[in-house]
């Protein structure tokens, strides 16, 4: 088997495979109904004549840019890195491509900015990161733009708009329940920015599990923070430089978790004999440091690559529209490390 001179083209596949030109462009859409061998085969045949469908063609057959949007604003480079790769690999197992933007939430033209991206991308749909998931500006400029959208970690469901997310009231509080259970309850907790809706999440896990062991949050153990390493070890030198230290410091990301094992160090404590540290969303750092990080696996790249799935879906006959699965909730899990131990 061999192509033709010149590039092979979608005829020639169809004529090696021995079906119509429609089967071919549904397999190379990842489209339903093609039965398991015919895929086979016509999959075979474009790996043999090298064929490679230009994606201004594939638009132009099916209404379709086959890119998908990711727009981001977060200050943790180790989040947002994992939802590229999430999504970015799963973008190109289904034929699409990436395209990443970072907006500001509260920059003043923000709408102009999407409504010329929208313009100039026709994109076939946008994931949201937070705080942007949040923001009803954004949202706004897609629905009117008629631009599918799909949010990772909003604050809230809304009908209609697909969402992916974890929860993360739940996994503060087995994250909690794990430091009470090792005898701790002077703990201090490390907010995130009040932008971010899995800031308050985190924190009502918190609040949720010293209640149901009938602790109150003590304010003087409260700091806020941003998710960045500066702000965790800033929070955590005030935490731990008083006279009535905690024993147990619960940072409510990685980032802010090193730089409380950064404050400790230089105020010659030992992690965990005299101080327990937990962080949470096991970023790379978090098993490379010294002592291991105890934390919480948050699912990022899955996330990242569902809401990828949810957008393709979207332009999928065989979806419907209202499908009840709109919001998907993904598993967590506890890591337990060396940062923690019982007092």
């Amino acid at each position: 088997m061999s192509a033709r001179s010149g590039s092979p083209t979608i005829v020639d596949v169809a004529r090696e495979a021995g079906v119509s030109i429609k089967t071919v462009s549904r397999v190379l859409n990842h489209e339903p109904g093609v039965h398991e061998s015919t895929r086979e085969q016509v999959l075979k045949v474009v790996e043999a004549l090298r064929y490679r469908p230009k994606q201004s063609a594939r638009s132009l057959a099916g209404g379709r840019s086959f890119l998908i949007g990711l727009l981001y604003y977060d200050p943790s480079a180790i989040f947002v890195g994992s939802v590229q790769q999430g999504a970015t690999l799963r973008c190109r197992e289904l034929g699409y491509h990436l395209v990443v933007e970072s907006l500001h939430n509260d920059a003043p033209d923000l709408r102009q900015q999407i409504d010329r991206m929208v313009l100039a991308l026709r994109p076939d749909g946008m994931i949201l990161t937070p705080p942007l998931c949040d923001n009803p500006e954004v949202l706004a400029a897609l629905r009117e733009s008629g631009t599918p959208c799909v949010l990772m970690s909003p604050e809230r469901d809304i009908r209609g708009v697909p969402s992916v997310r974890m929860d993360d009231v739940h996994a503060a509080e087995e994250l909690t329940n794990l430091l009470l259970s090792l005898g701790h309850r002077r703990i201090a907790f490390i907010k995130g920015p009040p932008d971010q809706s899995a800031s308050a999440a985190r924190y009502q896990g918190f609040v949720n599990a010293l209640r149901a062991h009938d602790l109150v949050p003590d304010a003087e153990l409260i700091q806020p923070g941003n998710f960045t390493f500066a702000s965790g070890r800033d929070a955590a030198h005030k935490l731990l430089s008083g006279r009535q230290r905690p024993t147990a410091v619960f940072a409510s990301n990685d980032d802010m978790a090193l730089g409380v094992l950064a404050a400790a160090h230089r105020l010659g404590l030992n992690v965990p004999s005299e101080l327990s540290v937990v962080g949470f969303d096991d970023s790379p750092t978090a098993a490379l440091v010294w002592p291991p990080l105890t934390t919480v696996r948050q699912p990022v790249a899955e996330m990242a690559r569902t809401a990828v799935e949810m957008l393709v879906q979207g332009h999928r006959a065989d979806v419907p529209a209202d499908d009840a699965d709109q919001h998907k909730v993904l598993a967590h899990e506890l890591i337990v490390r060396d940062s923690t131990r019982a007092r």
